[in-house]
């Protein structure tokens, strides 16, 4: 079942890709809010309730952690049924350490889908958006060239180290840049040039037969 699995690539933006496991994973990150009006039949779902009945409303002015695809879901900018708050890692004072050294943060550590989980914050009516965006944008700008070199000098070596402080869309990256190195010494050795069939084309052989057969 594994070698018949393809990854599905992250959505672009704002945009998310709901046949990519990274953006299911992301839109389950919690964001901290507020309800802006009563919320019905919701406080079980948010863990803030035993379960059905006149307590499981949400009231106006409550203090929330809201899924991220749940917050999107809420939002309207006409009706004020919540208001999200920035997570610290998008705010102005992290903001100033990533334009500082954005080398030095430990992006896992703070969030595994910084990028992705960024950008989908533009979603939201933030004054600070345009901020939020170029911070993105120069922290994977500045992170880029390291992480590319990187994976180019960790030839069949332990990589655990490297990639830890990475989020996930970097840790892609690096995949990336290391199966291009071990392309390239293959084809060094001339072994690129020794072509077989892929698993997919041999499992439906095997089963092609097995039809026949019965």
């Amino acid at each position: 079942m594994s070698e018949a699995y393809f990854p599905v690539g992250p959505g672009l933006g704002l945009e998310e890709n709901f046949l990519s496991l990274d953006d299911i994973l992301m839109s389950q990150e919690k964001l901290p809010g507020r309800a802006e009006s009563t919320l019905p039949r919701l406080a079980f779902a948010l863990g803030q309730g035993a379960g059905a009945g006149s307590g499981d409303s949400i009231p106006e002015g409550s203090k929330l952690e809201i899924p991220l695809w749940l917050a999107k879901g809420l939002h309207d900018s006409k009706r004020r049924i919540i208001s999200m708050e920035l997570p610290k890692i998008y705010k102005e004072a992290w903001r100033t350490v990533f334009s500082a050294d954005a080398n030095v943060v430990d992006l896992h550590k703070m969030g595994p889908y910084y990028y992705g989980f960024g950008s989908q914050l533009l979603n939201f009516d933030n004054p600070e958006n345009p901020e939020i965006a170029q911070t993105i944008l120069q922290t994977f700008i500045s992170r880029f060239r390291r992480i590319m070199d990187s994976s180019q000098n960790a030839y069949n070596e332990d990589t655990s180290a490297l990639v830890a402080r990475l989020d996930e869309l970097e840790r892609a990256l690096f995949r990336a840049g290391q199966k291009g190195l071990n392309d390239f010494q293959c084809w060094e050795k001339g072994q690129a040039s020794q072509i077989t069939a892929s698993s997919l084309v041999q499992n439906y052989g095997k089963r092609k037969f097995t039809d026949m057969d019965g």
